[in-house]
This record gives C-alpha cells, structure tokens and sequence, in this order.
C-alpha cells in the first residue's frame, strides 16, 4: 500500500488534522523488527495543526515505516514544550474510552461488548455524544469530551473524571462482560486505559501493521458493522460521528462515577497484562540507556571517527565510560589505583611496568597496555569486555547497529576541535543527550537525518554537506561491512513484535 498517497489525500489529512488539534500526538513505524513510537520532534512535544502537516511527518518518517497516527486521550491548552505536557493544569479535557481488543479476529465478540457498554451508557443519559472507532483489531468505545460542563470540570480534573467514568461502567456491567469474555473463550480483553499521557488512534489512521483504516460511527450503526467498512480504499466513515455530543450530558453519570470512585476497584474485566514490546520510543515512558552506555558507545564513536580504529575505539570506550564512572563514585585521584574487576573487565592483568601513559585522544591522558589497549586498574579493556558490557545492553533496548550508526552521525556534527577537547566533549556532546539518547540521537536526529535528501555531488564528488577527510576517518572495508542505519530502519518496516 501506498502510505504516503493515502495521507495525501485531502478527506484523511483533514480529519486527522483535526482530530489532534490540542492533542499531544504520535506516530508509529519500527526499526530492527521493534516498534518505535515518535512522541518527539527536535526537542518539543509532536503536534499536528494542520493537514499539509499530516502528509509532512509521514514523509518525514517513511525510513521507519510510519503509518499509524495518535493523540493522547487528553487535550491540552498549549502544546509547545516539555513542560507543557508534563502540567497537570494544562489539560482542559480527557476523552473517556473503553478499550475492546480480541485475539484471533472474532470481531464479532467486539461488537457485542461495544453493545453492552453503549446500552448502559443510554441508560445513564448519554447517548448525543457516544462513538465508536474500530481501530483495525478491535474497537474503541469513546465519550466526546465536550459531553462535561466547564462546572463538573472546574471541580474536578479531566483525567479524574474520564478514570472514574469508565472504571464505572466497566464494575456496572461487569457479569454481562464476563459472558462475552466466556464466550470468545477468553480472547476478548476490555480495558481500562485512561492515563494523562496515553495515546488513541486517530480518526481515519491506518492501523500499525494491516491495510486498515480507522473508521468511525455512531452506536446505531453498531449491529451493521462489517469489516469491508476499514478497507482505505474506501472507508465508510462518519465525519460527524466523533464531533457531535450535548454539552453537560455526561455530568450526572461523572457525578454517580466519582461519588463511587472511592470503593474498592474490581480487577478489570478480561484483561490479560500484556508486556509491551520493546521499542525505541520518543516517549519519555520509553525504554532507556543508562549513562554508563552511552557514555561508552560516543566515546567510541570519537576515538573511531578520528583515527579509524575499531578495535581500539571499542577499547577506549568501555575505559573512558569506567573513568567516569569510577570518578563519580570514588573521586578523579583514584581512577588508576586497582580497581574491582565488575569495573574493569575480564582483560588481561597488566603490571605496573607494563603500562604508559599516553595521550589517548588530543588532551586526554590514558594509560595503554603493550598490545595498544587501554588499561584501566590494573586490567586491559578489550574490545570483546565493550561487546558484553556496552553492546549487549544497548542491544536490549535497540539493535546496537543502529545505535553505532546514529551515534557516529551524532558525533560527526561536531567539530575536530571539540572532539580532541576532553572537557568540551563532556559538555557539548555527551551531557546534552546522556539521558535522552534513545529520544535525541536515534530516534530523532539519525532517523531525520537518513531521511534527508542527499544534495548531488559536483564535479569533484565533494558536496558542502562531506566531512573534511581529517575530521571524519572511517575505515572503509568496516563501514561496508556494516550495515547502514537506513537499512535497519527499511529491514524493520511493516514489522511488529508483541
């Protein structure tokens, strides 16, 4: 399918343009077979205001695959920074959803437990501002936020009101759910999903790995509904089915939900807990690498892009991130006294006469063993202790290809002086994105930066965008052994885990 002509198109870019007006959004892809989720744009929260906007991300992002969009389930004021979606205050509205999932595609049963919510909803007066999206899998059944009044709102937060709302519905008609669950023969899952940051497929989005579109509409529809309808080469879609709702219908049912909300909540119907997937992620609830790792793997991306050396880049890394550890721990002064080996490595043992003190990189000292690695204590650091010790636990969070390739673009950004400066290394390169590495370098930077159209070369070869050769020496028979970012990031596409 062509993803890039179906957001193009004006009905789909205008409706999920919409849609994420006030909403924090996300959009998805994978890479290395692991999903990643982009909440993150050059430093400030994703937003989509526009539909020209729409068709610009995904062409952004079409190295990662991406194909779903998202927005969270809360609207917020302004959406300009961090900060912004990090203030509770700044969240005006919350959408109430019921979360109905089934495996092995008896969609049927999805329909049966949207029913059972929908009936009792009627029963509690609301029924204006009721929808349903089927998201491609499954369905969601959601409250229009506008169906609460600015007083019901200004006595209690959003996100309140939407958690005790749904968690309500859910203990109502629990012994009817629990018959549907029986009768999927426990494939159904009905879930309680309500959190300040988590995100809902939008309007019209494809699905994150099928052909499918998110089409939305009213209850009454509900008994009709077939799967040809989330075909996007034409969808059957209700533009008006998530816009329309009755100011202050959902107020007493919010009432009768809080007023409750203190007993003792029930284990939620059919939920099986589901382990997420390992992703690199924009998410600031997305998986991490600790300094230490990342403190190893860009000083290996130094050494190597200054002197071409993988080996010993690989060394001066793990000794470098042990250094730095060890001086925040213990103080500078006793980084070379004999260490503990959890520090140091399985390497060699090296004795003080076979050991120099060499200038390792332009101002930094380190001490080097006869075989040209660095020693740290009393041991070598050898390029097999940085494969266990730093790339294997890179690699539990994203493939450590992709993290070494967008590191040595990271790096490269840089000038040779920086690199050669112990001191401006440690504050211009490494400090900035020591605990967003995952959010600053891979999956933003590196992934626009493999996007980016190439400018054409001129008679010499040389484009304004080539390093000059002294700055950036890469070993040329390891590079083309490696495989490109790029390449993990198309190897990945359409794939899904979990």
């Amino acid at each position: 399918m062509d993803i890039i002509a179906y957001y193009s198109r004006p009905e789909v870019a205008g409706e999920i343009a919409e849609f994420l007006r006030g909403r924090w959004a996300a959009i998805e892809g994978s890479a290395g077979g692991k999903r990643i989720f982009i909440r993150y744009r050059k430093g400030r929260p994703l937003t989509i205001t526009s539909p020209a906007e729409v068709s610009a991300v995904i062409r952004s992002y079409s190295g990662i695959g991406a194909r779903t969009f998202y927005g969270t389930l809360a609207v917020y004021r302004r959406i300009e920074s961090v900060e912004d979606v990090e203030d509770p205050a700044n969240i005006t509205a919350a959408t109430p959803f019921w979360d109905i999932d089934v495996e092995g595609g008896a969609w049927e049963h999805v329909v049966e437990a949207a029913e059972a919510i929908v009936e009792y909803l009627e029963l509690e007066g609301v029924t204006d501002s009721v929808y349903i999206l089927w998201s491609g899998e499954g369905a969601h059944v959601r409250i229009n936020e506008g169906a609460f009044s600015e007083e019901i709102l200004s006595q209690h937060h959003p996100i309140e009101v939407a958690d005790a709302v749904v968690d309500h519905v859910l203990k109502a008609i629990r012994p009817r759910l629990e018959s549907i669950v029986k009768a999927s023969g426990g494939a159904l899952k009905v879930e309680s999903l309500v959190d300040p940051k988590r995100v809902f497929t939008a309007p019209l989005s494809l699905h994150r790995r099928l052909d499918r579109a998110a089409v939305c509409f009213k209850p009454k529809d509900l008994p009709s509904f077939e799967l040809a309808w989330v075909n996007p080469t034409r969808p059957r879609h209700d533009p008006t089915a998530w816009r329309r709702y009755s100011r202050g219908e959902a107020d007493d049912l919010a009432r009768k939900a809080l007023s409750l909300d203190k007993k003792p909540r029930l284990p939620r119907v059919g939920v099986l807990k589901r382990k997420t997937p390992a992703r690199a992620t924009a998410d600031a609830a997305g998986p991490k690498l600790g300094r230490f790792p990342v403190m190893a793997l860009l000083q290996a991306a130094r050494y190597y892009l200054i002197t071409g050396d993988l080996e010993r880049a690989k060394s001066f890394g793990l000794n470098r991130a042990i250094f730095y550890a060890w001086a925040k721990h213990y103080g500078r002064y006793y980084a070379a006294k004999r260490l503990p080996r959890r520090w140091v490595g399985t390497g060699a043992v090296v004795g003080e006469g076979e050991r120099k003190l060499v200038k390792a990189l332009g101002d930094e000292e380190a001490y080097v063993s006869s075989r040209g690695y660095f020693v740290m204590g009393d041991r070598e650091q050898t390029p097999e202790d940085y494969d266990r010790y730093v790339a294997q636990k890179i690699d539990a969070v994203v493939p450590y290809e992709v993290a070494w390739e967008a590191a040595l673009k990271y790096v490269s950004k840089f000038p040779k002086h920086v690199l050669l400066d112990q001191q401006k290394f440690y504050k211009l390169v490494y400090e900035p994105v020591r605990d967003r590495f995952i959010e600053e370098v891979v999956t933003e930077k590196a992934i626009e930066e493999a996007e980016e159209k190439k400018p054409m070369a001129g008679k010499g070869g040389r484009t304004d965008t080539t390093p000059k050769k002294e700055e950036r020496r890469v070993e040329g028979s390891a590079r083309k052994k490696r495989l490109t970012l790029l390449d993990f990031l198309k190897k990945g596409d359409g794939e899904e885990r979990g």
